[in-house]
Protein backbone atom coordinates (compact mmCIF):
# COMPACT_ATOMS: atom_id res chain seq x y z
CA UNK A 1 0.00 0.00 0.00
CA UNK A 2 1.36 3.15 -0.88
CA UNK A 3 1.59 6.30 0.78
CA UNK A 4 1.72 10.35 -0.22
CA UNK A 5 5.66 10.64 1.66
CA UNK A 6 7.37 12.83 -0.43
CA UNK A 7 11.26 11.77 -0.63
CA UNK A 8 14.15 13.94 -1.82
CA UNK A 9 17.17 11.79 -2.24
CA UNK A 10 20.74 14.31 -2.69
CA UNK A 11 22.91 11.51 -4.53
CA UNK A 12 21.34 8.96 -7.11
CA UNK A 13 24.18 6.03 -7.00
CA UNK A 14 24.11 2.33 -5.96
CA UNK A 15 22.48 2.97 -2.61
CA UNK A 16 19.93 5.63 -3.60
CA UNK A 17 18.72 3.40 -5.90
CA UNK A 18 18.23 0.39 -3.78
CA UNK A 19 16.45 2.27 -1.27
CA UNK A 20 14.04 3.77 -4.50
CA UNK A 21 13.61 0.10 -6.01
CA UNK A 22 12.31 -0.34 -2.09
CA UNK A 23 10.36 1.99 -1.81
CA UNK A 24 8.42 3.43 -5.19
CA UNK A 25 5.50 1.79 -5.67
CA UNK A 26 4.80 0.30 -1.95
CA UNK A 27 6.03 2.85 0.69
CA UNK A 28 4.92 5.05 -1.70
CA UNK A 29 4.62 6.33 -5.37
CA UNK A 30 7.69 6.70 -8.00
CA UNK A 31 6.51 10.32 -8.80
CA UNK A 32 6.26 11.24 -4.70
CA UNK A 33 10.67 10.18 -4.91
CA UNK A 34 12.24 13.44 -6.13
CA UNK A 35 16.44 12.26 -7.18
CA UNK A 36 18.98 14.91 -7.31
CA UNK A 37 22.60 14.69 -9.34
CA UNK A 38 24.43 16.33 -11.32
CA UNK A 39 25.23 12.77 -13.34
CA UNK A 40 22.18 13.17 -15.91
CA UNK A 41 22.64 9.51 -17.23
CA UNK A 42 21.76 8.21 -13.37
CA UNK A 43 18.80 10.20 -13.27
CA UNK A 44 17.56 8.93 -16.64
CA UNK A 45 17.37 5.49 -15.53
CA UNK A 46 16.06 5.74 -12.56
CA UNK A 47 13.01 8.49 -13.97
CA UNK A 48 12.96 5.64 -16.70
CA UNK A 49 12.31 2.49 -14.06
CA UNK A 50 11.16 4.20 -11.43
CA UNK A 51 9.20 7.63 -12.62
CA UNK A 52 10.65 9.63 -10.03
CA UNK A 53 11.10 13.03 -11.33
CA UNK A 54 15.02 14.25 -10.85
CA UNK A 55 17.09 17.42 -11.29
CA UNK A 56 20.73 18.06 -11.71
CA UNK A 57 20.99 20.61 -8.39
CA UNK A 58 19.11 21.37 -5.45
CA UNK A 59 15.80 23.19 -5.88
CA UNK A 60 12.32 24.38 -4.87
CA UNK A 61 11.11 20.78 -5.00
CA UNK A 62 13.14 20.49 -1.91
CA UNK A 63 10.30 22.74 0.26
CA UNK A 64 7.25 20.40 -0.38
CA UNK A 65 9.18 17.02 1.01
CA UNK A 66 8.83 14.92 4.14
CA UNK A 67 12.15 13.33 3.93
CA UNK A 68 15.66 14.35 2.79
CA UNK A 69 17.92 11.30 2.15
CA UNK A 70 21.64 12.18 2.22
CA UNK A 71 23.35 9.69 0.01
CA UNK A 72 26.54 11.30 -1.03
CA UNK A 73 30.28 10.80 -0.49
CA UNK A 74 30.99 11.69 3.14
CA UNK A 75 33.75 14.24 1.12
CA UNK A 76 31.00 15.87 -0.50
CA UNK A 77 28.18 16.19 2.57
CA UNK A 78 29.98 19.73 3.61
CA UNK A 79 29.18 21.21 0.10
CA UNK A 80 26.06 19.56 -0.09
CA UNK A 81 24.27 20.93 3.09
CA UNK A 82 25.50 24.48 1.92
CA UNK A 83 23.28 24.46 -0.96
CA UNK A 84 20.22 22.53 0.83
CA UNK A 85 20.53 25.18 3.83
CA UNK A 86 18.28 27.86 1.41
CA UNK A 87 15.59 25.06 1.37
CA UNK A 88 15.23 24.29 4.91
CA UNK A 89 14.13 27.73 6.23
CA UNK A 90 9.93 27.22 6.01
CA UNK A 91 7.84 26.20 8.76
CA UNK A 92 7.77 22.50 7.22
CA UNK A 93 10.71 20.81 8.74
CA UNK A 94 11.95 17.38 6.57
CA UNK A 95 13.70 14.44 8.36
CA UNK A 96 16.72 14.12 6.99
CA UNK A 97 18.55 11.10 7.01
CA UNK A 98 22.48 10.56 6.48
CA UNK A 99 23.63 7.26 5.14
CA UNK A 100 27.05 8.95 4.81
CA UNK A 101 29.66 7.11 6.82
CA UNK A 102 31.89 9.31 8.99
CA UNK A 103 29.53 12.23 9.33
CA UNK A 104 28.56 12.91 12.52
CA UNK A 105 24.91 14.21 13.11
CA UNK A 106 26.45 16.98 15.04
CA UNK A 107 28.72 17.94 12.09
CA UNK A 108 25.66 18.16 9.82
CA UNK A 109 23.43 19.94 12.19
CA UNK A 110 26.17 22.96 12.26
CA UNK A 111 26.59 22.71 8.65
CA UNK A 112 23.02 22.75 7.90
CA UNK A 113 22.01 25.69 10.64
CA UNK A 114 22.00 24.22 13.90
CA UNK A 115 19.34 21.73 12.18
CA UNK A 116 18.08 18.91 14.51
CA UNK A 117 15.54 17.16 12.53
CA UNK A 118 18.41 14.12 11.42
CA UNK A 119 18.83 10.18 11.33
CA UNK A 120 22.32 9.13 10.94
CA UNK A 121 22.46 5.69 9.17
CA UNK A 122 24.51 3.03 8.42
CA UNK A 123 23.48 0.55 5.89
CA UNK A 124 25.72 -2.27 3.84
CA UNK A 125 25.69 -2.77 0.30
CA UNK A 126 23.31 -6.34 0.31
CA UNK A 127 20.96 -3.42 0.86
CA UNK A 128 20.88 -3.54 -3.09
CA UNK A 129 18.88 -7.13 -3.26
CA UNK A 130 16.98 -6.26 -0.38
CA UNK A 131 18.95 -8.14 1.84
CA UNK A 132 20.74 -5.49 3.62
CA UNK A 133 20.69 -4.28 7.70
CA UNK A 134 21.21 -1.07 8.71
CA UNK A 135 22.55 0.97 11.84
CA UNK A 136 20.27 3.93 12.76
CA UNK A 137 20.20 6.82 15.59
CA UNK A 138 18.07 9.63 15.55
CA UNK A 139 18.95 13.16 16.67
CA UNK A 140 16.83 15.24 19.09
CA UNK A 141 14.97 17.05 16.99
CA UNK A 142 13.42 13.89 15.51
CA UNK A 143 9.63 12.83 16.81
CA UNK A 144 8.57 9.16 17.05
CA UNK A 145 6.52 9.55 14.13
CA UNK A 146 9.91 11.04 11.21
CA UNK A 147 11.79 7.68 13.51
CA UNK A 148 8.94 5.30 12.69
CA UNK A 149 9.34 6.91 8.95
CA UNK A 150 13.26 6.23 9.05
CA UNK A 151 12.44 2.89 10.21
CA UNK A 152 10.01 2.02 7.15
CA UNK A 153 12.64 3.57 4.85
CA UNK A 154 15.31 1.55 5.19
CA UNK A 155 13.31 -1.74 6.28
CA UNK A 156 12.32 -1.42 2.39
CA UNK A 157 15.78 -2.80 2.06
CA UNK A 158 16.46 -4.94 5.04
CA UNK A 159 16.35 -5.27 8.94
CA UNK A 160 17.12 -2.03 11.11
CA UNK A 161 18.93 -1.69 14.31
CA UNK A 162 18.23 1.34 16.61
CA UNK A 163 21.00 2.60 18.56
CA UNK A 164 20.91 4.85 22.07
CA UNK A 165 24.41 6.29 21.05
CA UNK A 166 25.53 7.89 18.10
CA UNK A 167 29.27 6.86 19.31
CA UNK A 168 27.53 2.87 18.22
CA UNK A 169 27.96 3.78 14.74
CA UNK A 170 31.39 3.29 13.93
CA UNK A 171 31.19 -0.01 15.83
CA UNK A 172 28.02 -0.74 12.96
CA UNK A 173 30.00 0.54 10.36
CA UNK A 174 33.20 -1.70 11.33
CA UNK A 175 30.82 -4.98 11.45
CA UNK A 176 28.10 -4.63 9.20
CA UNK A 177 28.53 -1.43 6.87
CA UNK A 178 32.48 -3.22 6.19
CA UNK A 179 31.63 -6.76 6.79
CA UNK A 180 30.25 -7.76 3.28
CA UNK A 181 34.37 -7.09 2.15
CA UNK A 182 35.13 -9.58 5.04
CA UNK A 183 32.89 -12.03 3.82
CA UNK A 184 34.04 -11.33 0.15
CA UNK A 185 37.89 -11.67 1.58
CA UNK A 186 36.91 -15.24 3.03
CA UNK A 187 35.19 -16.80 -0.37
CA UNK A 188 38.21 -15.92 -2.11
CA UNK A 189 40.11 -17.66 0.23
CA UNK A 190 38.47 -20.21 -0.08
CA UNK A 191 38.32 -20.37 -3.84
CA UNK A 192 41.76 -20.05 -3.78
CA UNK A 193 42.18 -23.02 -1.91
CA UNK A 194 39.54 -24.95 -4.23
CA UNK A 195 41.86 -24.04 -6.84
CA UNK A 196 45.46 -25.29 -5.26
CA UNK A 197 43.42 -28.37 -4.24
CA UNK A 198 42.21 -29.10 -8.19
CA UNK A 199 38.92 -28.03 -8.17
CA UNK A 200 37.73 -25.79 -11.08
CA UNK A 201 37.36 -21.82 -10.62
CA UNK A 202 33.79 -22.85 -11.30
CA UNK A 203 33.31 -25.43 -8.94
CA UNK A 204 35.28 -23.26 -5.90
CA UNK A 205 33.26 -20.41 -6.37
CA UNK A 206 29.96 -22.81 -6.50
CA UNK A 207 30.99 -24.65 -3.55
CA UNK A 208 32.12 -21.38 -1.22
CA UNK A 209 29.51 -19.17 -1.94
CA UNK A 210 26.52 -21.95 -1.58
CA UNK A 211 28.74 -22.85 1.16
CA UNK A 212 28.50 -19.96 2.82
CA UNK A 213 25.09 -18.36 2.19
CA UNK A 214 23.45 -21.92 3.22
CA UNK A 215 25.91 -21.35 6.95
CA UNK A 216 23.99 -17.81 7.38
CA UNK A 217 20.68 -18.98 6.50
CA UNK A 218 21.48 -21.88 9.01
CA UNK A 219 22.42 -19.64 11.64
CA UNK A 220 19.85 -17.48 10.87
CA UNK A 221 16.90 -19.84 11.25
CA UNK A 222 18.75 -21.40 14.73
CA UNK A 223 17.92 -20.14 17.80
CA UNK A 224 21.24 -21.69 19.29
CA UNK A 225 24.57 -19.99 19.45
CA UNK A 226 26.66 -19.58 17.03
CA UNK A 227 29.56 -21.38 18.80
CA UNK A 228 27.35 -24.37 19.32
CA UNK A 229 26.48 -25.00 15.25
CA UNK A 230 30.17 -24.67 14.57
CA UNK A 231 30.71 -26.99 17.27
CA UNK A 232 28.49 -29.62 16.04
CA UNK A 233 30.42 -29.54 12.59
CA UNK A 234 33.74 -30.31 14.27
CA UNK A 235 34.35 -33.96 15.35
CA UNK A 236 37.55 -33.92 16.99
CA UNK A 237 40.41 -34.85 15.09
CA UNK A 238 38.55 -34.61 11.88
CA UNK A 239 38.67 -32.80 8.72
CA UNK A 240 36.99 -29.85 10.16
CA UNK A 241 38.94 -29.82 13.40
CA UNK A 242 41.90 -30.09 11.22
CA UNK A 243 40.97 -26.82 9.90
CA UNK A 244 40.07 -25.05 12.78
CA UNK A 245 43.04 -26.28 14.41
CA UNK A 246 45.27 -24.44 11.75
CA UNK A 247 43.60 -21.24 11.62
CA UNK A 248 43.60 -20.68 15.46
CA UNK A 249 47.06 -21.89 15.52
CA UNK A 250 47.28 -18.63 12.39
CA UNK A 251 45.94 -16.64 14.74
CA UNK A 252 42.93 -16.07 12.14
CA UNK A 253 40.59 -14.91 15.13
CA UNK A 254 42.36 -12.77 16.45
CA UNK A 255 43.38 -11.12 12.88
CA UNK A 256 39.77 -10.75 12.03
CA UNK A 257 39.03 -8.83 15.62
CA UNK A 258 41.76 -6.82 15.05
CA UNK A 259 40.44 -5.57 11.86
CA UNK A 260 36.68 -4.82 12.74
CA UNK A 261 38.40 -2.92 15.29
CA UNK A 262 40.50 -1.16 12.93
CA UNK A 263 37.60 -0.49 10.89
CA UNK A 264 35.60 1.32 14.23
CA UNK A 265 38.99 3.15 14.52
CA UNK A 266 39.23 4.79 11.17
CA UNK A 267 35.40 5.47 11.67
CA UNK A 268 36.33 7.71 14.35
CA UNK A 269 39.15 9.11 12.46
CA UNK A 270 37.02 10.27 9.54
CA UNK A 271 34.06 11.69 11.73
CA UNK A 272 37.20 13.72 13.21
CA UNK A 273 38.70 14.69 10.03
CA UNK A 274 35.44 15.15 7.77
CA UNK A 275 33.42 17.15 10.68
CA UNK A 276 35.98 20.14 10.86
Amino acid sequence: MTTELNIAFVGGGNMAAALIAGLAGKLTLGGNIHVIDPHAPALEKLQAQFGVTTATAAGEALRGVDVIVLAVKPQSMREVAAQLLPFLDGERAPLILSIAAGIRAQDLSRWLGDYRAIVRCMPNTPALIGMGITGMVASSGVSEEQKKTADAILRAVGQTVWLDDEAKIDPVTAVSGSGPAYVFYFIEAMQQAAAELGLTPEQGTQLAIATFTGAAQLAANSSEAVSLLRERVTSKGGTTYAALTSMEESGVKAAIVKGIKAAAQRGREMGDELGK
